[in-house]
């Protein structure tokens, strides 16, 4: 296995994972808690 090839692995691996990033932070499902802990610095005790 050339050096190439493990190069060029790693880069699609990381290229995926950020797009898997992407969509779970883009989800409307996820809105609600993201919205939450947005709102939790100006929450007080």
């Amino acid at each position: 296995m050339d050096i190439t090839i493990l190069r060029i692995a790693a880069t699609l691996v990381s290229f995926l994972t950020f797009i898997g990033i992407l969509v779970w932070a883009c989800a409307r499902r996820n809105s609600a808690g993201f919205d939450e802990a947005a709102r939790l610095p100006f929450e007080q005790d």
